[in-house]
């Protein structure tokens, strides 16, 4: 599968170099420039390009630049396309969002608004990006992790659910996209690594 990330920073990085681990084509952008990205590519073995470069090449587009800046995301290159929210919401980096704080909306329907035409699914934002990278167990293993996603499309969310079995975790669905806000900063899942069982458990019980 060909994959789009913009951002490159740890949450680009990480999940770059995984998927191309697991056999996939990755293009990794940024804000500035691809030649910025020159030693990154060749640590990595992905190619560089233009934040609209990446959103174009990918089939799967990843996400992972600081929530404040989603606006900047290109629209008309990503129609149509699956499109992972990896974001989570940090007042100290993002400033103050009035309806997070009120609770009115999650990062991910803020991202599908900006972006009406493309099929958004929240997923890889509540593990730290060390622990996606050597975490990931066999399919089987009694210290296998579970990893929470949230979508309004089962078979986006089986593509993304895919790509966490390849990662070596497994997916655990949270619910439609508005139900990504389980999964977010400060709830009970974020971050704390539990086998796919007792997470489910945990989203289910999680209030608001």
């Amino acid at each position: 599968m060909k994959i789009g990330i913009i951002g490159a920073g740890m949450v680009g990085r990480a999940i770059g170099k995984l998927a191309v681990a697991s056999g996939h084509s990755v293009m990794l952008s940024n804000s500035r420039a691809p030649q910025t990205l020159f030693s990154l590519s060749r640590s990595i073995g992905c190619q560089v390009g233009t934040v609209d470069e990446a959103a174009a090449f990918g089939e799967l587009v990843i996400i992972a630049i600081p929530l404040a800046a989603y606006r900047s995301i290109p629209v008309e290159p990503l129609e149509g396309k699956l499109v992972i929210d990896t974001n989570n919401y940090y007042v100290e980096r993002d400033g103050n969002i009035p309806e997070l704080d009120a609770s009115e909306t999650t990062t991910s329907e803020m991202l599908a608004r900006h972006l009406p035409r493309s099929r958004i699914v929240k997923a890889f934002n509540a593990i730290v990006m060390d622990d996606l990278e050597k975490g990931g167990r066999l399919a089987g293993s009694s210290q296998r992790r579970g990893l929470p996603l949230a979508g309004d499309n089962s078979a986006d969310k089986a593509v993304v659910a895919m790509l966490y079995d390849q990662f070596g975790f497994d997916a655990v669905d949270a619910g439609l996209l508005a139900e990504g806000w389980r999964l977010e900063r400060g709830r009970p899942v974020y971050w704390v690594p539990m086998d796919a069982e007792r997470l489910k458990d945990e989203l289910e019980n999680t209030i608001r």
